[in-house]
């Protein structure tokens, strides 16, 4: 008699997204009945949850940003929010965690494929280069363009290959097509448009899924966009005339929270399509054709590089005489034989060689530097005795907000300047971008005949820079750099690429310029989402200056 109303609550939970978020917030809070709690614990509603509670922690989020702008909630009210987040995103996380586990059971009891020779596993794993190249032969020999074949090939993209030419690819509808052949630009507003308009059901075909994973991040980074924007038009209007702008962030906040469980959504059902193209890859037609792929690339790996396979053959020999493993095939021992095997070319290489290049028994740089520092020390601390003579130096940091796109760069100069600023990024290292740009055209602007030298501490923003610079274009750094504010600013860094460097600074060392630059690009998150008031933003920066270090006073510049 009970597994019938329970079985209709789990479907109603299923199909209700609204009624599913509120029994996920009322079990939260202590407050479910016990049928609900254990409608809530079915399997199959692990993944949903997970979808409803991402939605719920932007609109927390977005509670708390509404009544801090406001300016007429009573404290108790701001903090009684807090604790509703910080439960929320306990909850969210509980909920990840069940469906990681939930899908580490699946990958644990699913069948596997025949296990690979063990010297196939070897030279693989010590050369992916070489096999990748073997597979690419193998693959466009069976009639697959060699743009469509990645070098080199995982196992996993294998598998999807072999898919998406059997029986599951079938001329799939118009609707996915033209969402299979737009631009990556167009594809972002349909995900827009799915959350702000109407949902579209195409987007979980199995030939668009993967696109909308891979797509789904960019959307929301948008939708934080709108976000602060909205928070730009409220800041700029007085307490009491706020009413309107205040709706308009709801709005975006609510547009945010559809497209954070989307793309929670878009994840999980990509990793679904993973597990369904395992299984088939496992057995049946499609495991035949893999295995013969795989069969092909090894005769091809044999013979392109006969030293390589020599070498793991005898390798896989020696290991199977006394393995306790080899009655099933040593499935795991073939990463430590790939190690060695990667040793034993690399030492052959470097006695190749000794003969020609003289040893260094004198004054050279043996042992990486001074007071026994690592071989690396000056790439990593950024130690500058090769930058430019005469070059103008500064260091640049950035500080972004929690849920808006609302961010704050500052920098430090050598010659005692500094600035700080606000921006909109998509991320802290598009933000970090903004900052080593604003640094680098002060500079530059300041010293029109000397070379600039701009640090920073973000790895990400440092190589995006200079793949922009390199390229001559803000293009090649799209993967980092999203929005209009960071493109123009690389476009305007670029006529100077030839008398600027951008490098990594290992940040928190005590660095005085990166200190300083810490600190303002934090005052600058803080005054630009109104979470310190402008008088006290100014006694703020006064201290942070007065503490900078430089060899003279330093001079605030006008972002």
């Amino acid at each position: 008699m009970t597994i019938t109303p329970h079985t209709e609550l789990v479907r109603h939970y299923a199909e209700d997204f609204t009624a599913l978020q509120d029994a996920a917030l009322a079990r939260m809070n202590g407050m479910a009945s016990p049928e609900t709690a254990a409608a809530l614990a079915h399997p199959s509603l692990a993944e949903p949850l997970a979808v409803a509670l991402a939605h719920a922690d932007v609109l927390a989020r977005g509670d708390i940003r509404r009544t801090e702008l406001s300016g007429v909630s009573a404290p108790h009210r701001l903090r009684r929010l807090r604790e509703h987040a910080r439960r929320v995103r306990r909850a969210r996380s509980e909920a990840d965690a069940v469906c990681k586990e939930q899908r580490a059971r699946r990958v644990a009891g699913r069948r596997r494929p025949p296990l690979e020779p063990l010297e196939l596993r070897v030279a693989r794993a010590a050369d992916p280069e070489a096999y990748g190249r073997a597979l690419r032969e193998v693959l466009i020999d069976h009639g697959s363009p060699a743009a469509d074949v990645p070098v080199p090939v995982p196992d996993d993209d294998l598998a999807l290959w072999a898919w998406q030419r059997g029986p599951a690819a079938a001329e799939p509808p118009v609707a996915v097509r033209e969402l299979l052949e737009c631009h990556d630009d167009a594809f972002v507003q349909v995900l827009l448009r799915d959350a702000r308009e109407e949902e579209n059901p195409h987007l979980a075909h199995d030939a668009v899924v993967e696109r909308w994973g891979r797509h789904a991040r960019t959307a929301l980074a948008w939708g934080r966009y709108a976000i602060a924007r909205a928070e730009r038009q409220v800041l700029a209007r007085p307490l009491t005339a706020r009413r309107v702008q205040l709706d308009a962030l709801d709005d975006a906040y609510q547009d945010a929270a559809i497209l954070a469980a989307r793309a929670r959504e878009a994840r999980h059902r990509t990793a679904d399509l993973h597990d369904r193209i395992r299984d088939r890859a496992a057995d049946g037609p499609l495991a035949e054709l893999v295995a013969r792929c795989r069969a092909a690339a090894l005769l091809r790996l044999s013979a392109d590089e006969p030293e390589l396979w020599q070498r793991a053959c005898r390798l896989a020999t020696e290991h199977r005489a006394d393995c306790d493993a080899r009655v099933d095939g040593c499935p795991r021992c073939h990463r430590t034989l790939a190690a060695r095997l990667a040793e034993d070319v690399s030492a052959a290489t470097s006695q190749d060689h000794d003969g020609d290049e003289g040893s260094d028994d004198g004054d050279g740089d043996g042992d990486g530097g001074p007071e026994g520092l690592a071989p690396d020390y000056k790439e990593r601390y950024a130690i500058l005795d090769d930058s430019p003579s005469r070059a103008a130096v500064a260091v640049a940091d950035a500080a972004v907000g929690d849920e808006s796109a609302l961010c704050g760069y500052g920098w430090a100069a050598e010659d005692g300047t500094t600035g700080y600023g606000d921006s909109m990024a998509s991320c802290s290292g598009e933000a970090e971008v903004i900052g080593i740009c604003q640094a680098a055209l002060s500079l530059l602007d300041r010293h029109p005949e000397a070379p600039v030298v701009v640090l920073c501490d973000s790895t990400e923003a440092v190589g995006a820079v200079n793949l922009a610079l390199t390229n001559a274009g803000p293009a090649a750094a799209r993967r980092t750099v999203l929005f209009p504010e960071g493109r123009e600013l690389l476009e305007r860094l670029v006529p100077h690429r030839h008398r600027l460097q951008v490098r990594w600074l290992k940040g928190h060392i005590g660095h005085d310029l990166n200190e300083t630059a810490d600190a303002l690009a934090g005052l600058a998150v803080r005054r630009v989402t109104g979470r310190v008031a402008a008088s006290a933003a100014r006694r703020q920066e006064a201290r942070i200056l007065r503490s900078a270090t430089s060899g003279r006073p330093p001079v605030l510049v006008a972002a």
